[in-house]
């Protein structure tokens, strides 16, 4: 058993992390998007997805791939760990790493990330 003391720096240990997904994952996005009546993304931009975890992201990554707890998209079109989008966040506290999940997803879409997940 962990012990944390509330607000200690052991209770930081949850992460942001985001998964490159394969281009096949766009087309997925692009039948979505017509649904809901939204345009498209940058082209030049990969499809990803955003999610948070307790795990750190590599375990994560791993359990999403072997369909334990799975994002379809990410089980069906993941490729590896975007670090360079993510590390500088983590690690934080489950209410902060809640909010960045969502913070993220929507930096990305801004950018022009065909994005998933980042509920």
């Amino acid at each position: 058993m962990r012990r944390t003391r509330a607000g200690g720096e052991a209770s930081h240990h949850h992460c942001v992390y985001v998964v490159l997904l394969e281009e096949g994952a766009r087309a997925w996005a692009a039948r979505a998007a017509r649904n809901r009546g939204e345009g498209a993304e940058d082209d030049r931009k990969p499809c990803v997805y955003v999610g948070m975890t307790g795990l750190r992201p590599e375990v994560r990554l791993e359990n999403h791939l072997n369909g334990v707890k799975a994002a379809r998209v990410v089980r069906e079109f993941g490729v590896r760990l975007l670090p360079e989008l993510f590390e500088h966040l983590n690690p934080m506290p489950y209410e902060a790493a809640l909010a960045m999940e969502a913070d993220l997803a929507e930096d990305l879409r801004r950018e022009g990330y065909c994005v998933f997940g980042g509920h």
